[in-house]
C-alpha cells in the first residue's frame, strides 16, 4: 500500500473512479485529488512555454482547469530522493490551513510515480523575480506597497507560529518563497521544509535545511529549530525589501557584499536611512523605513532571546508598539559555506569535547554522529 494512500478518502456519494478528481484529503473538504490526465491537459502536457519556476523540489507548471480555473502545478522530480519527504511533508504542513497570506493549497496528484501539487495561481510572480530580479518588472514597488508586503508576509509567518496548532516554523522564508497575486498581495509558499512544533516543544533538532543568506547562525550551526529561526528569515527579507537589494552581491566591494554587515554598519553610524531605496519616489516615509529596518536588524539579532516573536513583529510594523532599540546589537552572519563549514567544525569540536569530558571515550560511529549535515542547504537564488 502507498505511504499516502491513508491520506485520502472519497468524498461521500461521488461515483467511484480510479484516480479521479473526486478523492478529498483526509481531514480536509477543501484538498482535491486531481488525475494525472486532468494535469496533463491543464498544462499542455507540461509544455515548456508554461513553466514558471524550477526549485530543488522541481519544476512549476501554469495551468487553466475545465472550468477556467488558472492553477500552479508543483512536479516532483522523478529524480529527487529528498522531494519526495517534501512533498509529504507539504500536504500534512499546509492541508488545512488557510490564511490571506499563505498560498492556497487545491490538491494534489498521487498516480504511479507522479506526486504533484496544484495550487492557486499567482499573477506577479516572486519577491526574488519581481523586486529582486535582475530582469525588468513593470510592477511598481512603491513605499505603500512595499509596507504591505512587509506587514502581510508577517502576518502570515505569525500565524504558523502562535495560532496554528501545532505550529509551524517555515525554514525557509526567502524571497523567491513570497508569491504576489494581482493585487501584490504577498503570499507564503513552499513548505516543503515546514516543521510542526507542539506548543510543549521549545525546539527540535533537525538536519539543517534553508538558503544561505536567510539561515539562522544558530540553526544554521547546530541544527536546533525554533520559531526564532524564522525569524532571523524574516529579518533579512526585511530588509532586503526595504533597500531594494538582495541579501548578497559578491559583485560589489567586499565590505558592502552582505546587505545585513552594511545595515548595521549605517545603524552603528547614525546613517541607516542611506540603506534605503534610492528608487522610492515621493511616497517614501522615512521614518517609517528606519523603523522597519530597525525591527530588520532586531529580529536578526545573534543572541535568539532577544529576537521578538512574529505577532511582535506585526504589531512593532504598525507602529502599535515602539521598537525597542535597546536591545539592537550587531546581528551574526553566515557569510558562505567556508564560513559554515569553519564554525560547524568549531561547534561539533567543542561539544565533542564536553560530551568526552563527561561521559567514557565514544565509539567512531559515535562520534560521527556529532558532527552537523548540512547538504540540503541551498545557495542563494
Amino acid at each position: 500500500m502507498s505511504c499516502f494512500s491513508h491520506l485520502f478518502k472519497r468524498k461521500s456519494g461521488a461515483q467511484q473512479q480510479d484516480d479521479s478528481s473526486s478523492d478529498y484529503f483526509t481531514g480536509s473538504e477543501n484538498i482535491t485529488r486531481y488525475s494525472y490526465r486532468e494535469l496533463v491537459r491543464a498544462t499542455s502536457n507540461f509544455d515548456q512555454a508554461n513553466k514558471i519556476g524550477e526549485g530543488g523540489y522541481g519544476p512549476v507548471y501554469k495551468g487553466t482547469l475545465k472550468d477556467g480555473t488558472a492553477i500552479a502545478v508543483k512536479v516532483l522530480s522523478l529524480h529527487s530522493r529528498q522531494g519526495a519527504k517534501e512533498f509529504l511533508n507539504e500536504l500534512l504542513a499546509i492541508s488545512d490551513v488557510a490564511h490571506e497570506n499563505l498560498v492556497k493549497l487545491y490538491g494534489c496528484c498521487v498516480e504511479g510515480n507522479h506526486r504533484i501539487l496544484v495550487y492557486n495561481y499567482l499573477e506577479n510572480n516572486s519577491l526574488a523575480h519581481t523586486l529582486l530580479g535582475s530582469g525588468h518588472s513593470s510592477i511598481q514597488f512603491n513605499w505603500r506597497t512595499r509596507v504591505n508586503i512587509c506587514i502581510g508576509v508577517a502576518q502570515g509567518l505569525a500565524f504558523l507560529h502562535d495560532t496554528v496548532r501545532p505550529h509551524i516554523v517555515h525554514r525557509d522564508i526567502k524571497a523567491s518563497n513570497i508569491l504576489l497575486d494581482k493585487d501584490l498581495t504577498p503570499k507564503i509558499s513552499d513548505f516543503g521544509l515546514a516543521k510542526l512544533l507542539p506548543s510543549d516543544v521549545s525546539h527540535v533538532s533537525t538536519r539543517v535545511a534553508g538558503t544561505l543568506g536567510y539561515l539562522a547562525p544558530e540553526y544554521a550551526i547546530r541544527g536546533q529549530v525554533t520559531r526564532k529561526a524564522d525569524v532571523y528569515s524574516y529579518g533579512v527579507l526585511l530588509i532586503e525589501i526595504v533597500s531594494g537589494r538582495c541579501n548578497t552581491d559578491t559583485k560589489l566591494p567586499y565590505d558592502d557584499q552582505i546587505l545585513l554587515e552594511k545595515t548595521w554598519r549605517y545603524y552603528d553610524q547614525g546613517n541607516l536611512e542611506k540603506i534605503i531605496d534610492s528608487s522610492l519616489g515621493d511616497d517614501l516615509d522615512v521614518d517609517e523605513a528606519c523603523r522597519f529596518l530597525k525591527v530588520g536588524l532586531l529580529c536578526t539579532q545573534d543572541v535568539t532571546k532577544r529576537r521578538p516573536g512574529m505577532s511582535a513583529v506585526v504589531a512593532m510594523l504598525k507602529g502599535e508598539v515602539d521598537v525597542c532599540t535597546d536591545m539592537i546589537s550587531k546581528p551574526d552572519v553566515i557569510r558562505d559555506f567556508k564560513d559554515l563549514t569553519l564554525r560547524s567544525r568549531a561547534t561539533s569540536s567543542t561539544l565533542l569535547t564536553s560530551i568526552m569530558a563527561r561521559s567514557s571515550p565514544l565509539s567512531s560511529e559515535e562520534t560521527t554522529r556529532t558532527s552537523i549535515t548540512f547538504t540540503a542547504i541551498s545557495e542563494r537564488d
